[in-house]
């Protein structure tokens, strides 16, 4: 018994810290720890934007919503945003979209057209090379694409070389690639020397060299007609990100602060509400082991809320609703465990020896739900909208949680406790209900 006692001692220390480590760093001004709030939340602005794979491998697209979003989220930290989520939602039938999208959300910023505006338009860089074809007497020439574009792209500089016009120096843009994009950049001028290779930014081609040479080592400069106004702006905006496939604005929403602040509100009474509740039936129905799973339930929920912070986890208006119903799950394993035990005090077992093999009878149980909850809140994650991976996230964390709540820490604690016979008080104490084991 002392081994557990020591235990359950250490456990209240940790739940007590946790406790503490939640509520300072959320009254702290300006604590790294406090909550991340989605949008639903805390209030702003969400941009929904589509992405055009017209002209992206079906194989490849993927990569390129990928590597949008990461463009994306470059630019929006740019504009010094605080907190701002980018989110892809590819098409599939499973989730029922027929459209690739990119999910902007940006906290804090409630002007739907100063966001777009501080989002603004990115280019579309790509290198395509000229290829001529003749029907007849007439001859055209169109431009195919390499598969090198703004993905591969990791830097922009502006330089000077020599202008058309004496003592002039002419503006130009010079491209630094990735090492994947170098590989290729030195793959398409050495197979295609004395071909055009023309680079086109957001559709319109701004400069047609011919490939001279190969060109090792991933750097290639753009020498269109530029003032040096014009090449600064480019450079900024290539560094900014260029965009591998293009965007269109879909939708756009705004979410006022009040209405965050509201949601909070009810979430928060909401989970108190449930959490005595909870707390309260089990103390009424299963007596000390009722009061043990209101404990560990305390000492839960002061673990999740400490995870959330860490991780951290945006916590959004359904993903409050994740952890409410969580708490309900929490005590489910609980109540297999009390009910196992009950039946051996019944059969005469003393409460120590009842315990041991409630838990150990309960287990199979509760480990079957528990692996159930996360596949189908995997699922939910996998398949589901921003919104309901919201919830799904919080739900698998506090399905996870619930293990240490109800297998060790109502098992720790009651441990420490129980005397090995049943006499006394104890026979009322280990009863539930209205009668007495």
């Amino acid at each position: 018994m002392t081994k557990y006692r020591v235990l359950a001692a250490l456990a209240l220390v940790v739940g007590f810290l946790l406790a503490y480590f939640v509520w300072s760093t959320q009254t702290i001004s300006g604590s790294s720890y406090r909550f991340k709030l989605g949008l639903d939340l805390a209030g702003g602005t969400e941009l929904v934007y589509t992405a055009d794979m017209s002209n992206t491998p079906s194989g490849e697209r993927s990569d390129a919503l990928s590597a949008l979003q990461g463009v994306i989220e470059r630019r929006v930290n740019l504009f010094g945003v605080a907190e701002p989520l980018v989110q892809t939602e590819e098409a599939s039938a499973l989730s029922g979209t027929t459209e690739d999208r990119l999910i902007v959300d940006l906290p804090g910023v409630t002007d739907i057209k100063a966001a777009v505006a501080a989002l603004g338009e990115t280019p579309t860089l790509e290198f395509k090379l000229a290829t001529t074809t003749t029907v007849g007497t007439t001859t055209s020439v169109k431009f195919v694409s390499t598969g090198l574009d703004g993905r591969y792209l990791a830097s922009a500089t502006l330089g000077f070389g020599s202008g058309a016009t004496a003592g002039l120096s002419a503006p130009q843009v010079i491209l630094n690639f990735d090492s994947d994009g170098a590989k290729l950049f030195e793959k398409i001028t050495t197979e295609n020397v004395g071909k055009q290779l023309a680079i086109f930014l957001d559709g319109q081609p701004i400069s047609e060299p011919v490939i001279q040479e190969p060109i090792p080592g991933g750097q290639a400069t753009i020498t269109g007609q530029f003032t040096a106004a014009a090449a600064r702006d480019l450079v900024r905006n290539l560094n900014f990100g260029a965009l591998p496939v293009p965007i269109a604005l879909e939708s756009s929403s705004a979410v006022g602060p009040s209405l965050g602040a509201a949601a909070i509100s009810a979430g928060v009474i909401a989970g108190a509400i449930g959490f005595l509740i909870v707390a309260l039936f089990m103390v009424l129905w299963y007596r000390l082991p009722g009061v043990i799973a209101a404990l560990a339930l305390a000492e839960y929920l002061a673990f999740m809320l400490a995870v959330i912070k860490v991780i951290p986890v945006t916590l959004t208006a359904s993903g409050i609703a994740g952890l409410i119903i969580s708490v309900g799950m929490a005590v489910d394993a609980n109540v297999l465990i009390f009910e196992r035990t009950k039946e051996e005090l019944r059969d005469g077992k003393g409460p120590r020896e009842a315990v041991h093999i409630g838990f150990s009878r309960a287990w199979p149980a509760i480990r079957d739900g528990h692996l159930t909850m996360i596949i189908s809140g995997v699922i939910l994650f996998w398949l589901g909208t921003s919104i309901v991976q919201g919830f799904a996230l919080v739900f698998v964390l506090g399905v996870l949680a619930s293990f240490i709540s109800a297998v060790t820490l109502s098992r720790v604690f009651l441990l420490a406790i129980v005397p090995e016979k049943n006499e006394g008080p104890w026979h009322f104490l280990m009863g539930s209900g209205g009668r007495n084991s």
